[in-house]
């Protein structure tokens, strides 16, 4: 099979023939489809600092994906061939504390798709069947692979009551837009979102949020100003990963605000801890999803008119890779998918 794989721990990916994975016990063989390419994947692709210490080379990369179910292994249950299904990237060990209580999003020893294990950048990969999610067998395959960002967007969003509140997101990438849209579709007031880049500021707009702030030309207070708000921010969605966007937070939230932080900090940050205090203001890290509570209310919210589609702006064959991979890396995009099936 042709696969995007990572031959030794260095910089660059090739689009190569590798052996078929073969399908064990409790293991669902799928034909890959289409693939998200993800920020994950652009630090592999260039192997950085993180990806030195988090990545098990060689290996092929790829954790969102959607594709056609081909053959199953024994004592699969629920899965069938031809199932359009998409993926949870994180395998769980099953046995620590968190995940005997059900909080597998919490496993001491997940393994992730595409950075410990073989994933979906190939035109087949193998993973448990408790990782697929078998989708309704009309739906786009574009969106279906972008299920595991869109679980991040959501898991990020409905981590703290939004109905009726004024929302802060700071980041207008792919995750941040999606989770305008679900706080914006859950009854959210007012909705405004920061970013640099005017493409995706504008992709923010045609979702649906209130504002959408170049924070180089103006200020979130600003943006309180320009909305009539008179006590601040109730709920801030970390997004960006940059070090002066909490510190910004905080700056424009009421008291007892809260903040669920999803982007990893590029650089140490410092906060006004003594306004933390005083103001009573609650920050919860989030990190992928909820297994699997967060992939029904995906499928919940589709079903119940959400629309995602536009934050899709680009896709490639997968011959096509290194184009797909300059477009995504440029910051100016939406989500960046390849098409598989056409190698």
């Amino acid at each position: 099979m042709k696969a995007l794989y990572k031959p030794a721990a260095a910089p660059g990916l090739e689009l190569v023939d590798r052996p078929e994975p073969e399908v064990g016990p409790g293991e669902v063989k799928i034909r890959v489809l289409r693939t998200g390419i993800c920020g994950t994947d652009l630090h592999i692709e260039a192997w950085d600092d993180w990806a030195a210490t988090a990545v098990a080379a060689p290996l092929i990369a790829g954790h969102e994906f959607a594709g056609e179910v081909v053959a199953i292994g024994d004592g699969v249950r629920d899965v069938k061939v031809g199932d359009l299904v998409s993926g949870e990237g994180h395998i769980v060990c099953g046995t620590c504390r968190n995940c005997r209580a059900g909080r597998r999003h919490l496993c001491i020893r997940t393994v992730g798709v595409g950075v410990n294990r073989d994933g979906a950048f190939a035109e087949y990969v193998v993973i448990p069947e408790s990782n697929v999610w078998v989708q309704p067998p009309d739906i786009d395959p574009d969106l279906a692979a972008i299920f595991d960002p869109f679980g991040n967007a959501v898991h990020t969003a409905l981590q703290f009551p939004v109905v009726g509140e004024d929302v802060l997101i700071t980041g207008a990438g792919p995750i941040g837009l999606m989770a305008a849209a679900v706080v914006r579709h859950v009854g959210a007031r007012f909705v405004v979102i920061t970013d640099v880049s005017e493409p995706r500021l504008e992709l923010a707009r045609r979702l649906g949020v209130d504002l959408a702030v170049n924070v180089t030309t103006s200020s979130i207070a600003e943006a309180q100003q320009q909305l009539g708000m008179t006590e601040g921010f109730d709920v801030g969605l970390e997004m960006s990963g940059h070090p002066s966007a909490l510190p910004d937070m905080i700056d424009n939230f009421t008291h007892g605000a809260k903040v669920a932080m999803l982007g990893l900090p590029a650089a140490p940050i410092t906060v006004d801890w003594a306004k933390i205090v005083t103001h009573m203001i609650t920050i919860r890290g989030v990190y992928g999803r909820e297994m699997f509570e967060t992939w029904y209310a995906m499928s919940a919210l589709l079903r119940a008119g959400l629309d995602i589609s536009a934050v899709i702006t680009d896709r490639f064959p997968a011959t096509r890779w290194r184009e797909a991979f300059d477009t995504a890396r440029g910051g100016k995009c939406g989500k960046v998918v390849l098409d598989w099936t056409e190698v």
